[in-house]
């Protein structure tokens, strides 16, 4: 399961714009100037702009696949052919690292200078590590958990951004959002069900993904400041490759036949291309039209899960999820709403 996840993770283009997958959309943003007559109804998007936004959601669809993708073949090669967890973190990493490091300054983008230049290098390290944390939680997660569980925990990430926000960012939540925050986490009760039955310990693991993630997200968010996101992201790359070297080579198993070849070459090639398509949908739409889309990944979750491990989600699951995605498309909606209110009262200042 990437604002290089906001499955794992992705960043957009431009700073200004910056949003992190998951992530609610800050709140309080500067408001453009909007028409003084508060009676007077928004004018209605131009053909345009409704044509943007359906390639934006239409990219977010295809990013999220991807990135189920991607968790799928992880899984598949730690519980069916044997490899480390280790190897499969590190090759997800070299994979997208040697795709930024020959793709982007082929294409005029950006340098290859430019993208090992941080204004804040010390916090994109700690970002970095944060990254790759949150990543071999996941994977180890999904040794012994089913897909659509890690991804039902790992969505109570942006319920947690909402409440960190204040105290790390001051970025305050109101009291409805908090409400939206609890309801969420008890979905997630539901889903995991501590103490109504056998509980794997793994779930530990994927709750330290999350909040390893959510952790992320804010840093995100603030490096969006001082960094474009391609140098965030390559960053992220960068010292996973560097980083998990060792551990991946001292327990590195080589695969047994031609599918788990072409599927660990093809991490980084899901990664990549996923987080290419998530930054491009947030440059065509704004995060609030976008975000909700996000939550379609349970879907193709349960979709590869059944597909490939003839695992199908219970009751009890499905009933969480469906209370953690109300509970962040309403943290989505309420942003906007926050949004729209801000506008109209500095057009009457």
């Amino acid at each position: 399961m990437s604002r290089e996840s906001r499955t794992f993770c992705g960043h957009v283009c431009r700073p200004e714009k910056c949003r992190v997958a998951f992530e609610p959309p800050s709140g309080m943003r500067g408001a453009q100037k909007q028409p003084t007559d508060m009676n007077r109804p928004h004018p209605a998007p131009s053909t345009e702009t409704a044509r943007h936004r359906l390639q934006a959601i239409g990219l977010m669809l295809m990013a999220v696949a991807l990135f189920s993708g991607l968790d799928t073949a992880a899984k598949y090669l730690v519980t069916r052919e044997g490899l480390s967890v280790a190897q499969v973190v590190w090759v997800r990493f070299v994979g997208q690292f040697v795709l930024l490091l020959m793709l982007v300054p082929a294409f005029g983008i950006m340098s290859a200078k430019a993208l090992f230049t941080s204004n804040r290098l010390g916090l994109q390290l700690v970002r970095s590590v944060l990254m790759v944390g949150t990543t071999a939680f996941n994977f180890l997660a999904l040794q012994h958990l089913r897909l659509d569980q890690t991804i039902t925990i790992v969505f109570l990430a942006p319920l947690v951004v909402a409440l960190l926000a204040g105290p790390l960012l001051g970025e305050w939540v109101g009291w409805r959002r908090i409400v939206a925050v609890m309801v969420g986490f008890c979905g997630v009760l539901i889903a995991v069900r501590p103490g109504l039955g056998a509980v794997h310990p793994a779930v530990l693991y994927a709750f330290a993904a999350m909040i390893v993630y959510a952790l992320f997200m804010l840093l995100t968010r603030y490096m969006a400041h001082f960094d474009p996101p391609l140098v965030t992201l390559f960053f992220s790359m960068f010292v996973g490759t560097f980083c998990g070297a060792p551990l991946a080579l001292l327990d590195w198993h080589t695969p047994p036949d031609a599918l788990s070849w072409v599927l660990l070459c093809s991490l980084g090639i899901l990664g990549g291309t996923g987080h290419w398509l998530f930054l491009h949908a947030y440059r065509l739409a704004p995060a609030s039209t976008i975000a909700p889309f996000l939550y379609m990944q349970i879907l193709t979750m349960v979709a590869f899960g059944f597909a490939v491990f003839g695992d199908l989600p219970d009751v009890w699951t499905l009933a969480g999820a469906a209370i953690i995605v109300a509970s962040g498309v309403y943290l989505v909606q309420r942003e906007r709403s926050l949004a729209r209110e801000v506008a109209d009262a500095t057009a009457l200042s």
